[in-house]
Order: structure tokens, then sequence, then C-alpha cells
């Protein structure tokens, strides 16, 4: 069997020679991190990217079969996007800069982690008529037509590869901040923010349907949102579900009216508060179903919804900065999440530094192991 039937018949809970192994990509430090140990060539640690011939090229030597995340989507965000610059640079060479979505945020030079947000300029109606609305515009160029009318020609049929939907939430956090969407929300203009929402999400239903009526055929399809943390939802459940749910339902629709019938979402934190709004309006794969500190969210939702709750992920990774014990843990554990069908182990997000080469290559040998 090739990867890509594998994975679909997993999902659609038919029998498989064996189970992939699956992965979610790198830290660019973790690949610097190899390469000075000499466990990689440096030309791998340079350019390595979700889909690049670099990264098939590491997934070999580590015995990966494919990263799930094998997505194309459109121009479907800020067009034109806000200037990036340096706007002050402090005493302790910090670095203000406003981004492409408008956010001002403190980057320190050399240092990877998520910059913090000093301040954004989506704040109210006027900004949001002067500023945003004329950005989230559709218009032709958005979708390359010819890309997606050649793309069942030119695509790889071994893995599977679907379309990024974009997010509902997701960006307007990025645009607005935490702080910013709370405050839109609850104290400023709710009509304002529910406004937000509907015209960012017109522009990405009108380039996914431009897309798909092109003829291009997709595995799946899928969206990010990161809109929860560690304690869950970072907007009401309800309030979450009036504004979104619609959205969900007419972009999903529009995916199951051109075959596809694997919506996935990748959403990190704790996400058992709004996994009811996904999973009726269409959302059936929980990805990468990040463990954290509040542990397995899988089969908790499995046992909820049933077969409508598809995984990929679940895999603590940092068992894979440890020893053989902990990994071997985590097999068993992926073995008894497997048994229950409709899912695919994967590292539950991108492999960090610190993971160690040769427990990956352990992993990658013992997780095919797991048949069916």
């Amino acid at each position: 069997m090739t990867n890509r039937e594998r994975a679909l018949n997993i999902l659609h809970f038919k029998s498989a020679d064996r189970m992939p192994a699956v992965h979610f990509g790198y830290w660019a430090e973790l690949l610097t991190e190899w390469a000075e140990q000499g466990k990689i060539d440096p030309e791998l640690a340079v350019g390595n990217y979700d889909g690049s011939d670099k990264e098939a090229e590491l997934d070999k030597i580590l015995g990966w079969d494919f990263n799930w995340y094998r997505v194309v989507g459109t121009a479907n965000h800020l067009a034109p996007g806000f200037e990036t610059k340096v706007l002050e640079v402090l005493p302790d060479g910090t670095h203000r800069v406003q981004n492409g979505d408008g956010v001002i945020e403190r980057v320190k030079p050399g240092v990877a982690s998520i910059p913090s947000e000093d301040d954004y300029l989506l704040k109210d109606r006027e900004s949001f008529e002067t500023l945003y609305r004329p950005k989230l515009q559709y218009f032709a160029e958005r979708v390359n037509l010819d890309f997606f009318r050649s793309f069942n020609d030119t695509r790889s049929w071994e893995v599977p590869i679907g379309l990024h939907l974009g997010s509902v939430l997701g960006n307007i956090r990025n645009f607005t901040t935490v702080l910013g969407m709370s405050y839109l929300i609850y104290d400023e203009d709710e009509e304002l923010f529910a406004d937000i929402v509907d015209t960012y999400a017109e522009l990405q239903y009108k380039c996914a349907e431009a897309a798909l009526e092109t003829g291009a055929k997709f595995d799946f399809a899928h969206y990010w949102e990161d809109i929860c943390f560690k304690n869950g939802p970072l907007i009401a459940p309800d309030l979450f579900d009036e504004l979104c749910g619609k959205h969900y339902l007419k972009r999903n629709e529009l995916c199951h009216k051109h075959g596809i019938d694997i919506i996935s979402l990748d959403c990190d934190g704790v996400t058992d508060k709004v996994l009811d709004t996904w999973v009726r309006n269409g959302v059936n794969v929980m990805f990468p179903i990040e463990i954290g500190v509040w542990g397995d969210q899988f089969e908790p939702a499995r046992k909820k919804y049933g077969k409508a709750v598809l995984g990929v992920g679940g895999m603590d990774k940092t068992a894979l900065r440890l020893d053989k014990a902990a990994v071997d843990r985590e097999i068993e554990r992926m073995k008894r999440l497997a048994s229950l069908g409709g899912f695919i182990p994967c590292p539950d997000h991108r492999l960090m530094p610190g993971t160690k080469f040769e427990l990956v290559q352990y992993y990658t040998e013992e997780i095919k192991k797991i048949t069916f």
C-alpha cells in the first residue's frame, strides 16, 4: 500500500497493512543542533520546511513516511499585508517591530520564541474600515488558477495532500492580539467583531471555492486556529459557536460538495469546550492533539462523539528527549489509541531542541509495527 492509501484507509475505518510513521515537522533549532552533533549534513538544516525536498531526505534517514502537514493554499490573508518595520530599538537591544498583521511586537534578535505584543492597530470601527477591510477583499489574483488546474497532474499520489482553508478566528486573534480581541468582544463593539469574523470568513470561502472549482483533488482540508490555551478557549464557547459555527459549516459543505470528507483542524491548548462547534459543523480530525500539561484529549473525545472524531497526533514528543523506556510507554499508549480506529499517531507538535536523533529512528521503526 502507499502511505496515502494507509492513511486514508485508517481514517475511514478500513484495513491497512501497517501504521504509517507520521510527523509534523521540526523546529529549525533542532536541525541546527543535529547538524552540530554530526547527525545530519548541515545542508539539511537550512531551508528545511514542510513538504520540501530536504524534509523528504531527512524523513528517509529518520524513517518517517510523511509529514501530515502537506497542504497547499490560496492567498486568503491580508493583502497587501502591513509593512514590517522596526519602530524602536530599546536599550537592551530589543526591537519594537510592526509585523505584517499590524501588531507591534517586542523582538529580541537571536531569540526564536514567540515575541511579546506591545500594541495593535485593529481597535475600533474606524481602524477596521480604513486599515483592514480593504485588505480582506476577494480578487482573482488571490487564487493561482493555473496551479490548481494542473494540480492533479503534478501532485504526488503517494502521500495525502490537503487544501488549507485558512482559519475562522485564529488569524483574527493574530490581528487583534488576545487582549484586543477580548476588548472588542466584551467591552467595546460585539457587532464590529461579528462583522470582522464575517468579512474574513467570506474572503476565505471565496478563495476555497475558486480553488476547488478548478477540479483540483485533495485528500483532506485543513484549518489553523490556535484559539485555546492550557485552561481552555480564549473566547466564551457559546459566543464562539454563534460567531463561527456557521462559517465552518459553509466551508465544510463546500468541501463535501467536492468530495473531501476528511477535515482536520490544528488548535493548541485544551479544546474540549469548543470541540462541539467543530464536530457539529463538519470538522472531524483533531490534529496534532497537543498533550501539554493536561494529558490526552483524543480518547475522551472519541467516547463522547464516537466515530465522528478522528485523530492525527497525540504522541507526547517530550518522550523523544528522554530514553527508550519513555518512548516505549508512548508507543504502548499509541497502540491502545490506534485500536480504537480512525487514529494515526503523530508527535503532538514539531520536534523541539533536545530531541534525540536515535530515539526518533527507534520510534519510527516501532510505530510501523502496529498492524490492523
